[in-house]
């Protein structure tokens, strides 16, 4: 059976009945995602849907969830999914098929997915509410269309809408996915411990004369001996003036003394990822330059961890960590001025041209909104997880910053639990300073 099978019905008819409750009546229509081809007649690597998975726990593709209220915490859900076939499982794999699902999944009815047209008429009629989201999947949208003229035909003498009233449950659903529960935080926790584990052991590996590529190799092979079934995210492993590639993904240049290394890399544990970047010297040791430049970035992300508080804005610590990287820069001889002059006008940007942080949680770049109503920044609340990831990047060829900077790219990045009594770095384990990060890299 699949490695992304969540069987625990109690947990996911809760948070079931918390969308449905937050959506209002009307029934909820949520596919998972699809399977895609890779080339040829290979597929990629399947991942369930992360909002399917959420509210279902179910791991295999061509299934489709209808789920409504019935009345204070009640509701009703039925899966529809692919029938057990031998055939299909010598070469696939096992199935739970419609048995499966109805016994293992604590939903109170399962069909073929075969079936899902013809029984998706009787499960709207008379809803005067649809909660899916149009335009991911224009043949779904056309044959759902379709019903509903057919549902319409059913009841012409009664003068019928010609379809319900449709609303979007996404961001309802991703509203609730920000606060974490206690099993995705255990979740957040394990891929943590995985994370920061992959990345110790590719400080530990890392040599002139290796390439990029063998100590992804040594990263990836630690999340799996740490019980991470795939990366959260595709790996980045840069070395020299690499690291200032943000989303450089070729990993195949070979090191050589005297380089940084940027390994941004994360590992997935039961649904959920972690999302950790550190920059190490390929020889060992830092060379002073480098660790002129680290030591700015290390400073900036410190105070942005300790911005992450319950009730402060979500971008309290971007804009704690620009401020930081200011003054650092004219430390470094990169600015002249006065360091509020120099914030005002984004002085910062050719050198650190993203921002601070993201949600994280099923989805490397969670659902959530920045904003709230009013288009106000959203407040940090106790259960959410981010990021914070300052950097400064300086090109091989950029004359604006003195010589012995060229070529240098250092990003550092955590994640962070917002609990009520402060920031909790869930990524601690992994090596940080100068000192844990020389002394992890020993030869």
């Amino acid at each position: 059976m699949s490695r992304d099978a969540a069987i625990d019905p109690r947990l996911h008819f809760a948070r079931r009945q918390r969308v449905l409750d937050a959506l209002g009546d009307g029934v909820l229509i949520l596919p998972t995602a699809p399977e895609t081809m890779r080339n040829g007649d290979v597929l990629h690597e399947y991942r369930p849907g992360s909002d399917f998975h959420f509210l279902t726990g179910f791991p295999e593709p061509e299934a489709l969830l209808v789920a409504w209220r019935t009345g204070a915490k009640r509701h009703r859900s039925v899966l529809f999914v692919r029938p057990r076939d031998e055939e299909r499982e010598i070469w696939d794999g096992r199935r739970h098929g419609v048995e499966g699902a109805r016994r293992r999944f604590g939903v109170d009815d399962a069909h073929p997915v075969g079936e899902m047209w013809q029984r998706l008429g009787s499960l709207l009629d008379g809803k005067e509410r649809l909660f899916h989201r149009f335009g991911a999947d224009a043949e779904f949208d056309r044959r759902l269309f379709g019903v509903f003229a057919a549902l319409a035909r059913k009841h012409r003498r009664r003068a019928p809408a010609a379809h319900p009233i449709l609303q979007d449950p996404l961001p309802t659903i991703a509203e609730l996915r920000l606060v974490k529960d206690a099993a995705e935080l255990a979740a957040m926790h394990g891929a943590a411990r995985a994370t920061a584990a992959g990345h110790l052991a590719a400080m530990r590996c890392t040599r002139p004369g290796m390439r990029e590529y063998d100590v992804q190799a040594v990263l990836e092979a630690e999340f799996r001996r740490a019980g991470s079934p795939r990366n959260g995210y595709p790996s980045i492993v840069a070395s020299g003036e690499n690291a200032c590639v943000l989303h450089y993904h070729d990993n195949d240049r070979t090191m050589r003394a005297g380089d940084l290394l940027l390994i941004d890399a994360g590992a997935e544990v039961a649904g959920c990822t972690g999302d950790v970047t550190r920059t190490f010297p390929v020889s060992g040791r830092f060379t002073e330059p480098q660790a002129a430049v680290y030591r700015v970035v290390l400073r900036a992300q410190i105070a942005g961890i300790r911005a992450c508080r319950a009730g402060a804005r979500w971008d309290a610590a971007h804009r704690t960590c620009l401020r930081s990287l200011t003054r650092g820069l004219v430390e470094l001889g990169v600015l002249r001025g006065r360091v509020d002059r120099l914030v005002a006008r984004d002085a910062v940007k050719p050198w650190y041209m993203h921002g601070t942080s993201h949600w994280l949680g099923r989805d490397v770049h969670d659902v959530g909104a920045y904003l709230a109503t009013g288009d106000r920044p959203q407040r940090l609340r106790a259960g959410m997880v981010l990021t914070v990831e300052p950097g400064l990047y300086f090109a091989a060829d950029d004359r604006r910053v003195p010589r012995e900077l060229r070529g240098i790219g250092v990003r550092i990045e955590d994640d962070v639990l917002v609990t009520k009594s402060g920031p909790e770095v869930l990524t601690a384990a992994a090596p940080k300073t100068i000192r844990d990060i020389e002394a992890a890299c020993v030869r």
